[in-house]
């Protein structure tokens, strides 16, 4: 008689909660809380300061997209 061979199970990885219409909690980022926030905090500096005007930042973003071939 042989033996049944056993799959080990593998690591648990709980998917990040989705918070609200938040979709880069749920993202891939969102198993890094720290770098999560610090990127939330980055990005929204980004847009809310600044001497360039909104329609600028986000022609540039749009850019910046369209370059690296973004499906966002």
């Amino acid at each position: 008689m042989s033996a049944a061979r056993v799959k080990p199970p593998g690591p648990r990885v709980k998917p990040p909660e989705r918070r609200g219409n938040d979709p880069i909690s749920a993202s891939v980022l969102g198993h890094q809380p720290e770098a999560l926030l610090a990127f939330m905090k980055l990005y929204g500096r980004l847009w809310s300061h600044g001497i360039l005007d909104q329609s600028s930042k986000e022609m540039a973003r749009i850019r910046s997209a369209r370059t690296i071939d973004c499906g966002f």
